[in-house]
């Protein structure tokens, strides 16, 4: 697997270019805007996005996802149906943020235990809510790498006062579908540096005991 890591927004949301590079087919997890700079991307890397991936439907990870379907001519898989209250509620999230976005239809929801190919790369799809109610995780546990949206970052864990946020909730997520994968897998956050489940393990200062 390769994969580009590429703030954008704002709120330096960091959406992730992946790509298998047998087929050179790739998906963007997140765009959440600043599409001119996901596109140069893929041009440069020679990558066909053939899926656009959402972890949730907030509007820094979400809010391009319309315009980046028609861009590439490739389908919206994901969030959760949980999230589907987040995206009727996508004119409002512009206006507050102040980031462009439209509402859209996913082409296929997801829900735990799906999984999700790109060229020949898979993903196993974790639900994860607590961040949002239809938050979901992208493991590719061949590739011993996790793209975990909002749910998880180095020290931190994913805010839970927004609408559909449940602090219990989150912390079950993490410590039951998060924290038994392998202690090496890389976690790509949606906002910060990369981490390691390891590392949060060990020094995550909301998830002791």
């Amino acid at each position: 697997m390769k994969v580009a890591v590429i703030p954008v927004t704002a709120y330096q949301q960091n959406s992730s270019l992946v790509w298998c590079p047998e087929t050179k087919k790739g998906a963007l997890i997140d765009p959440g805007g600043d599409l001119e700079k996901l596109q140069k991307a893929a041009e440069e890397k020679g990558v066909i996005i053939e899926k656009i991936l959402l972890t949730h439907a907030h509007i820094d990870h979400a809010g391009g996802a319309a315009d980046a379907s028609s861009l590439f001519d490739a389908p919206i898989i994901g969030p959760h149906e949980g999230d589907n209250m987040l995206i009727e509620m996508m004119d409002m999230q512009s206006q507050m943020s102040g980031i462009p976005a439209k509402k859209f239809t996913p082409d296929q929801w997801l829900k735990d235990g799906d999984t999700v190919s790109v060229g020949n790369l898979q993903f196993d799809v974790l639900f994860c809510p607590g961040h949002t109610p239809g938050h979901l995780v992208f493991h590719a546990p061949k590739n011993n790498i996790a793209f975990v949206g909002d749910v998880l970052f180095q020290g931190s864990i994913g805010r839970t006062d927004l609408p559909g946020g449940d602090t219990q909730t989150l912390l079950n997520s993490i410590k039951t579908k998060l924290f038994p994968l392998n202690e090496s897998t890389v976690v790509v956050s949606g906002h910060g540096p990369n981490t390691t489940i390891g590392n949060e393990k060990k020094s995550n200062p909301f998830l002791k005991g």
